[in-house]
C-alpha cells in the first residue's frame, strides 16, 4: 500500500549515472536489462533524455500516450514528462542523458534545445523517431559508441567532444523526425510557444495565470494567447488548464494523496473550487474518476 503522502517522484540525472565524472550534467552508456536502478515508474525527470533501442519489444507510456517499442528506434523525452517503459529481457540500445546547461553552455543560441521538434512538443503525443536505413542507424550506433569510449577514458576525457557527439544525434535525429511541428518550426511564433509549454511544464504546480506566464516571457496577455492560437488552435488558458487536468488525474490514479493534498499540492484556492474546476473539465467528481480509473 502506498504511503499517503507518497507522489510521483522526480529524479534528477545523479539517480541514473553508474559513474562519478559530471555524473549532475550527463551520462551516455550502454541500455539493457541489466541497467539496474533503484526507481519506481511511472516517474519524471528533471534533465533530458534520448533513448536509442537497437533490439527487444515492450512499451513506452509518456505523458498517458503508449508506444510500443519496435526498433531501431529513438525516443526523446523533455524535463517534467512522466513515464514508464516495460521491456523484454533481450532489450538493447542506448542513452543519453543531459542537463539543460550542459547542453546550452557553449551554445550561442539559447533557444536551440527548444526547436528540435521532439522537445517540448506543440503535438498532444511524443512518438519515437523510426529509423529506416541502415545507414541512418550505423551512425546513430557509431555516436553514441564514440560518446562511450570517450567517458571510458576516465579524466582525460573532452566533454566538448561529448557535447559535440551530442549536437550531431539531436541534429541528424531532427532531420528524420518527420511530424507537423518540422514543418510547424518553420513558423512565426513557434519558439513563444515552446517557450510557453517549457514553462507551463516547470510551473504548472504553481497555479499561474495566463497574465503571470506572459509576464515570465515579457509579452502582453493577448500576445501570448494569439500566438498560441495561431500555431495550436488552442487558447493559452486551455494548454494551462490541459496540463493541469493531466497532473490531476496522474495523482489521482499513481498515488493516495486525498483530494485536498492535491488540491493544496496544485496552489488551488480550497477543495471546494478544486473539486468543481476537475468536474467541469472531466464531467466527474475526482473521488470517482480515481475508482473508474483502478479498475
Amino acid at each position: 500500500m502506498k504511503s499517503k503522502s507518497e507522489n510521483i517522484p522526480v529524479y534528477s540525472l545523479r539517480n541514473f549515472s553508474s559513474s562519478e565524472q559530471d555524473s549532475q550534467q550527463f551520462q551516455v552508456e550502454v541500455f539493457d536489462a541489466n541497467r539496474h536502478f533503484s526507481v519506481k515508474y511511472p516517474h519524471r525527470h528533471d534533465f533530458f533524455e534520448v533513448l536509442y533501442l537497437s533490439k527487444g519489444s515492450g512499451f513506452h507510456v509518456i505523458d498517458g500516450n503508449k508506444y510500443e517499442i519496435k526498433p531501431p528506434c529513438v525516443f526523446f523525452m523533455s524535463p517534467g514528462q512522466a513515464h514508464k517503459i516495460e521491456f523484454s529481457s533481450d532489450i538493447e540500445g542506448f542513452i543519453f542523458i543531459f542537463t539543460e546547461e550542459f547542453y546550452l553552455i557553449n551554445q550561442s543560441n539559447q533557444n536551440r534545445l527548444i526547436e528540435f521538434p521532439f522537445f517540448f512538443t506543440l503535438r498532444q503525443d511524443n512518438p519515437p523517431l523510426t529509423l529506416i536505413t541502415k545507414e541512418d542507424v550505423l551512425f546513430l550506433e557509431s555516436l553514441f559508441k564514440k560518446g562511450i569510449a570517450e567517458i571510458q577514458q576516465g579524466e582525460k576525457y573532452s566533454i566538448d567532444l561529448l557535447r559535440s557527439l551530442l549536437d550531431l544525434i539531436l541534429t541528424s535525429s531532427s532531420t528524420l523526425y518527420k511530424t507537423d511541428e518540422n514543418r510547424l518550426s518553420k513558423g512565426k511564433g513557434h519558439i513563444v510557444v515552446k517557450r510557453f509549454f517549457q514553462l507551463v511544464e516547470e510551473n504548472y504546480q504553481l497555479n499561474l495565470t495566463v497574465a503571470e506566464y506572459a509576464d515570465k516571457m515579457a509579452l502582453t496577455p493577448n500576445h501570448l494567447t494569439q500566438t498560441v492560437n495561431q500555431l495550436t488552435g488552442k487558447t493559452s488558458s486551455q494548454i494551462i488548464k490541459a496540463k493541469q487536468i493531466l497532473e490531476i488525474k496522474r495523482l489521482l490514479v499513481h498515488t493516495n494523496l486525498s483530494v485536498t493534498e492535491i488540491a493544496t499540492q496544485l496552489n488551488f484556492p480550497d477543495q471546494s473550487y478544486f473539486a468543481k474546476f476537475f468536474k467541469r473539465e472531466v464531467s466527474i467528481p475526482p473521488l470517482q474518476y480515481r475508482t473508474k480509473s483502478l479498475k
